[in-house]
């Protein structure tokens, strides 16, 4: 769609949004530093302090909040040799995706608070990811006291919307797909920063709109504290979701009887700050439920647990800070989903996809979440569409 203005300092490109997402836009666009305009992607929400989804420009100040408490989330997919074919041949005892979702559901911990029962991993490829993620916490001051599992935690998918996938592409090959970011610890850091920053603008008597806008200011030891850390955080988002993969790929190739072959493979933030340029001025952009689309970045953008995903490649749209949306986004809330819809709703909705049954995934059905076929739509200014996924394997944390 064209994106519209909603005033100076806001560009629109969801052609289906609530009030109290376009306040909390306006809210955001209303701070003093941002530059040029917050960009807010098609698959936009209400979230807390800043909506889900909105693209964040900043010049001498990051806003904690608007990054979250999952520093780093976002995707990881691998193209494979292998093709539907092959998996509907594979056959014989013990190679159902049934058995094939229950080695995975062993071999990678699931929901929030299962970690790797030790650091030590033995046939997993962990220890060299977390000797970097040592060196790089020694060289840069980073404090991990308050995490002192963080090395447990690598490897490990967590909850909420967090999913792995095995999918077929629209020429029916096989791809490896995965949605996490960087755990306990990165949540810890997180609300570190965001305790900071809000009592330092309380201390400064900074009259904000919303208290978790509260902002760090450049040239403090605070904000560089939290950049150091952000990108130690942001770092472990990335190798977590690779040592998973890692896992996933040796899994299936295991149970398919062949050892997994990439063909390619994407490794995305989607909620995370760089330093970039933006109409000929560095700023920090904060992607709040984003991607980098740049022109000729590959990036990955999924549904929901029943519905397409797709890998894009960024156009490098000005007007949206070279930014794309991050997934479908919200509908309705959890508590709302709940209320809804029943066990019997997800398994209809689900039929064709091997996934774990029961209540606790009710809030994660599709019908929760808007039409990515009409989030895509939105964004044809923002990306270009190299493949659609389609899954037929769903494992996802409580």
């Amino acid at each position: 769609m064209s994106p519209t203005e909603h005033d100076q300092n806001l560009v629109n490109f969801a052609s289906h949004l609530d009030d109290g997402t376009l306040a909390q836009a306006r809210e955001t666009a209303s701070m003093p530093f941002v530059y040029p305009h917050v960009a807010l992607m098609p698959d936009a929400h209400f979230g807390k302090g800043s909506a889900v989804g909105t693209v964040i420009p900043t010049r001498g100040a990051v806003i904690p909040a608007a990054v979250g408490v999952d520093i780093g989330c976002g995707m990881i997919a691998a193209r494979t040799q292998f093709t539907l074919a092959d998996i509907e041949g594979a056959g014989g005892a013990g190679r159902t995706l049934h058995a094939l979702r229950l080695r995975i559901e062993h071999a990678i911990p699931l929901s929030p608070g299962n970690y790797n029962l030790t650091a030590s991993l033995g046939k997993w490829f962990a220890e060299p990811r977390i000797a970097e993620l040592e060196e790089r916490a020694a060289r840069d001051g980073v404090d991990l006291s308050h995490s002192p599992k963080w090395r447990e935690q690598l490897g490990s998918l967590g909850g909420g919307n967090h999913f792995i996938e095995l999918c077929v592409d629209e020429q029916d090959r096989v791809w490896l797909f995965l949605h996490s970011g960087s755990r306990g610890v990165g949540n810890k850091i997180a609300q570190k920063h965001i305790a900071i920053a809000q009592r330092l603008c309380r201390t400064w008597h900074i009259d904000l709109p919303n208290r978790d806008l509260a902002y760090l200011a450049e040239g403090t030891p605070e904000f560089w504290n939290y950049i150091r850390e952000l990108r130690w955080a942001q770092r472990f988002a990335l190798l977590n979701r690779a040592e998973m993969l890692d896992r996933f790929a040796l899994v299936f190739g295991e149970w398919i009887g062949t050892p997994v072959v990439e063909a390619e493979r994407i490794n995305c933030h989607h909620n995370y700050t760089e330093q970039e340029e933006h109409y000929g001025e560095s700023v920090w952009l904060t992607r709040k439920g984003a991607v980098n689309a740049h022109g000729g970045v590959d990036a990955v953008i999924p549904g929901s647990m029943g519905t397409r995903s797709y890998v894009v490649r960024g156009k490098g749209d000005a007007r949206g800070l070279c930014s794309a949306p991050h997934g479908a986004g919200r509908r309705f809330s959890r508590t709302q989903a709940r209320k809804r819809f029943t066990v019997a709703d997800l398994a209809d909705r689900m039929k064709g996809i091997e996934y774990r049954h029961g209540a606790e995934w009710i809030d994660e059905i599709p019908d929760a979440y808007k039409d990515i076929d009409v989030v895509m739509d939105d964004a044809r200014d923002l990306v270009e569409v190299r493949h659609q996924l389609r899954q037929i394997l769903n494992v996802k944390g409580t």
